[in-house]
C-alpha cells in the first residue's frame, strides 16, 4: 500500500502535469477524459485525500455535503471558482485552491482575438469560406468595424483586464475601465477610471467582460445596460457566461442595437446558446481562454504547487477557501 496521498483527477491532464503527479502522489488519473456525474465524483473520492478538478465539476452545497471526509483539500485547475459553494466548503474545513496569474496572458489573447474576430466579421467569412458561397466582391461585400483608435472598456481591472488594455493599446484605443477600486497610476497606464458600470457604458465601443462570476455579478450586462452602449457597439466576454442576460443580447444582436459579439463562454456550458450561434454576427469560441500548451501546463503545475504545499504542512499559495 502506498503511502503517498491520494489524488483524484477529474480530467485528463497535460502530459507532462500527469507525469509530475503521478510521481509524488497515488493519483486516480482520467485517461478517457470522462464528464464524471455528481454520484461517480463522490463514488471516485471515496478514500481519496484531495481532488483535483476544472470547472467542469459543480461543488453544489449538495455535492460538498457528501464528499468524504478523507478530502482535505480541493486544488481546482481553474482561476474561477464559480463552480465550489466555497461557503460550503469552509464548513465542511475542506481547503479549496485555484490557478491564478498563469492564464492572463492567454485569456487576453483570446479577448483580442475575439476583439478582432466580431468586428471584421471573422465568423461570417470563415463560414462562406468553408461552404463555398463566396461568389463576389464588392465595395459593400462584408464590410465590418475597425477596432483602430476606437473607445476599449473594461469591467474588471485585474490581472487579464490590465493585460487586455496593454494589448489594445498596440490598436492605439482609448482604455476605460471600470472596477471594484480604482488601479494606482501606473498600472493605469493612462487609462480612464469610471466608478460605475453605468459611467463606463456610453463610452465603450467595444465592451470587455473581465471580472469573476459571482451572484453580486450574475446578469451584470442586462437589457438595461447594454441599451446604454453606444449603437453599434461591439461585446466580447471571455470571464464567465452568467455575467451576461443571453436573452438580453441576442436582442440586442438581432435588432442592431450591438452589431457583434465575440464569446468564449457561455451561461450552458458545454454546448453554448443555440439562439446565439443561429447568429451571423457572432465570433464564437467553446472556453479556450487558456487552451495552450504552455498556460495549461503552468496551471497544473500551480496546482500541484498547492498541494505540494499543503501536504508539506504549509499553507497552499492559492487557497481562497
Amino acid at each position: 500500500m502506498s503511502s503517498k496521498p491520494k489524488v483524484l483527477a477529474t480530467r485528463t491532464l497535460p502530459d507532462a502535469v500527469e507525469k509530475r503527479l503521478a510521481q509524488d502522489y497515488n493519483v486516480h488519473l482520467n485517461p478517457d477524459d470522462a464528464l464524471y456525474s455528481s454520484d461517480e465524483l463522490i463514488e471516485l473520492a471515496q478514500e481519496a485525500d484531495a481532488i483535483l478538478p476544472c470547472h467542469t465539476e459543480h461543488f453544489t452545497a449538495n455535492v460538498v455535503q457528501r464528499l468524504p471526509n478523507s478530502v482535505k483539500i480541493v486544488a481546482n485547475f481553474s482561476v474561477g471558482v464559480d463552480h465550489c459553494n466555497l461557503e460550503e466548503f469552509r464548513k465542511r474545513g475542506i481547503i479549496v485552491t485555484n490557478t491564478p496569474d498563469v492564464l492572463s496572458d492567454a485569456t487576453a489573447e483570446i479577448a483580442i482575438l475575439l476583439m478582432l474576430g466580431a468586428a471584421r466579421r471573422a465568423g461570417e467569412g470563415e463560414r462562406m469560406m468553408r461552404d463555398g458561397s463566396w461568389r463576389d466582391w464588392s465595395p459593400s461585400f462584408m464590410v465590418g468595424s475597425a477596432i483602430t483608435g476606437k473607445r476599449l472598456g473594461i469591467i474588471g481591472m485585474g490581472r487579464v483586464g490590465q493585460i487586455v488594455a496593454k494589448r489594445a493599446r498596440g490598436f492605439e484605443m482609448e482604455i476605460h475601465y471600470c472596477n471594484r477600486n480604482r488601479l494606482a497610476e501606473t498600472n493605469e497606464q493612462g487609462a480612464i477610471y469610471h466608478d460605475s458600470i453605468e459611467d463606463l457604458l456610453p463610452v465603450s465601443d467595444v465592451l470587455s467582460l473581465n471580472c469573476p462570476a459571482s451572484p453580486e455579478t450574475a446578469n451584470l450586462l442586462s437589457a438595461e445596460r447594454i441599451a446604454r452602449l453606444p449603437d453599434g457597439a461591439i461585446i466580447v466576454n471571455t470571464a464567465r457566461g452568467a455575467l451576461v442576460d443571453e436573452s438580453a443580447l441576442v436582442d440586442a444582436l438581432k435588432s442592431g442595437k450591438i452589431a457583434s459579439a465575440g464569446l468564449d463562454v457561455y451561461r450552458t456550458e458545454p454546448g453554448g446558446n443555440p439562439e446565439i450561434a443561429a447568429l451571423p454576427n457572432t465570433f464564437l469560441l467553446p472556453h479556450i481562454g487558456s487552451a495552450n500548451v504552455e498556460t495549461r501546463d503552468a496551471m497544473g503545475f500551480r496546482a500541484l504547487d498547492n498541494l505540494d504545499a499543503y501536504f508539506a504542512g504549509r499553507e497552499p499559495k492559492d487557497r481562497v477557501a
